[in-house]
């Protein structure tokens, strides 16, 4: 069920019988043929205890269930939206970010601090994401939002790459995460800039940013 890209603010997906997918609410623009949106209670294809995980974390966020037959239109805010195929890959995203998505992906949610240890959880503060992450895992494509143009980076073994924790918007592969100081600490005393802390990502994958520094 792949996403077609109708411009850098759209997207268009075919739904077929006996497939569903999931979308924010109030993301359908448009549709054509028998298709019905119905209010997700069972937290997306993690199901019931997915989406408590998600809520302890405080990153649960609105899904409509999108089944029938025919093609939907997806668009919100006139945010900028990326498509992003899996292949069996787990893809980290902020809920809020996550315009729509397969049925077919698992859905989770990641402790930062896991990832990062101590400095994870200082990510989450620095960039204003918080300590949870959403996770989709599998086999299938998301459609996510991003204030201006998402550039997308590779991360290879020994070449890691370093983001402004605000323009960081989701990544996937065999990545840790690790937040540095790109000051001292006494060159930092009375600097509220962003660019005093960089996000260290490593591993195999890569990772999306924004061309803004502003939340959704």
């Amino acid at each position: 069920m792949p996403f077609r890209e109708l411009s850098g603010k759209l997207v268009e997906a075919r739904i077929a019988p006996g497939q569903r997918m999931f979308s924010q609410r109030g993301a359908m623009v448009g549709y054509k043929g028998e298709v019905t949106f119905t209010p997700n209670m069972q937290g997306g294809q993690g199901g019931v205890m997915s989406m408590i995980g998600r809520r302890i974390a405080g990153e649960a966020a609105p899904l409509m269930t999108v089944e029938g037959d025919g093609t939907v239109m997806f668009g919100h805010g006139g945010h900028h939206i990326q498509v992003i195929d899996l292949d069996g890959d787990t893809l980290c995203v902020e809920a809020d970010r996550l315009l729509a998505f397969d049925g077919s992906l698992q859905q989770g949610t990641l402790f930062l601090g896991r990832d990062g240890g101590v400095m994870g959880m200082v990510r989450g503060q620095v960039s204003g994401q918080g300590l949870f992450t959403t996770t989709l895992s599998g086999k299938g494509s998301a459609a996510v939002m991003a204030h201006g143009g998402i550039l997308q980076l590779a991360i290879t073994p020994g070449r890691p790459v370093h983001v402004d924790p605000q323009a960081y918007v989701a990544h996937f592969g065999d990545v840790r995460n690790k937040l540095s100081s790109a000051l001292g600490w006494r060159d930092m005393v009375g600097r509220g800039s962003g660019e005093a802390f960089q996000l260290e990502l490593s591993g195999n994958g890569a990772v999306f940013v924004q061309a803004s520094e502003e939340k959704l």
